[in-house]
């Protein structure tokens, strides 16, 4: 389990996705959600009531009864069909026999990808709050998001950029590149993402002494923190070890993004980056 939750996360991260041409649609009353993220946005846009199925990694309040249907990568087709529901929200990780056999049957699947950087995350919000007849909650979110995203842009410029590592898998060593909405994330927090021409993520445990790190940061579900730092320790040379300036950072909240939580990754990574700005 704990691999499967591993190589899960490590796609999401990476942002593997398939993109899909979106209409605007009638609000749907009884969705599904494929995607830990598209749950938090369901939810961020107030329509959690219309939740009827979600996977088994999605957050969710404990106090909502939302049966879990799903991983993110396989369906409960039988399941999805008992629960009546007229809307599935996928992502490209969704078993793609399991889109269509859906959709054979009848039922209405939209395919969102992961979103390469904060605009996109942006565009594909206001596309899903189409769907449910949240467009004016989605344009006040994603301004509140764009707001406070400049201000903490300020708050950091003129100081010195950081190189950083991001570590999203142990075994082989994967980071992230350039086409992703993490890359974005540091680059917006004052950082250089030192894996930003890798090839898919691949990357060297050479390849990260060479380009001498001034910060690591370890975030992934199945890896072992202490473990993986342990390891980066032994690299006495790599300024970031030199300066003990090695960090956890919650998976979900890097991995599964609103607007308003890409806000707070933000914040978060610039705190790292700038600890007298805390």
């Amino acid at each position: 389990m704990r691999i499967r939750l591993f190589v899960v996360s490590l796609l999401v991260c990476l942002g593997l996705f398939s993109g899909e041409c979106f209409a605007r649609e009638q609000m749907a009353q009884r969705i599904v959600s494929l995607g830990p993220f598209l749950t938090e946005e369901v939810v961020l846009l107030g329509a959690s009531d219309q939740l009827v199925g979600i996977t088994t990694y999605c957050r969710i309040d404990n106090s909502l009864d939302i049966d879990r249907i799903a991983t993110i990568i396989d369906v409960n087709i039988e399941k999805v069909l008992a629960l009546k529901t007229d809307l599935v929200l996928a992502t490209s990780l969704t078993n793609a026999n399991d889109v269509k056999r859906l959709r054979d049957l009848g039922v209405k699947v939209m395919v969102f990808p992961q979103a390469k950087n904060f605009d996109q995350m942006c565009t594909q919000f206001s596309l899903l709050a189409d769907l449910l007849d949240e467009s004016e909650q989605a344009e006040a979110i994603i301004s509140k998001a764009r707001q406070s995203i400049a201000s903490i842009e300020e708050s950091h410029k003129g100081l010195s950029t950081q190189k950083v590592f991001i570590q999203v898998g142990a075994r082989p060593l994967f980071s992230i590149g350039k086409d992703s909405f993490i890359n974005d994330l540091v680059v917006r927090a004052g950082g250089v993402n030192i894996a930003e021409d890798s090839n898919q993520g691949l990357f060297s445990r050479e390849e990260v002494l060479r380009a001498n790190p001034d910060i690591i940061i370890i975030s992934g579900m199945g890896i072992n923190f202490e473990t993986e730092k342990a390891i980066w320790l032994k690299y006495k040379s790599i300024n970031a070890v030199k300066n003990n300036r090695i960090f956890e950072f919650d998976a979900y909240k890097l991995c599964s993004p609103t607007p308003m939580s890409f806000v707070d990754a933000l914040r978060e990574i610039v705190s790292i980056f700038y600890p007298s700005l805390k």
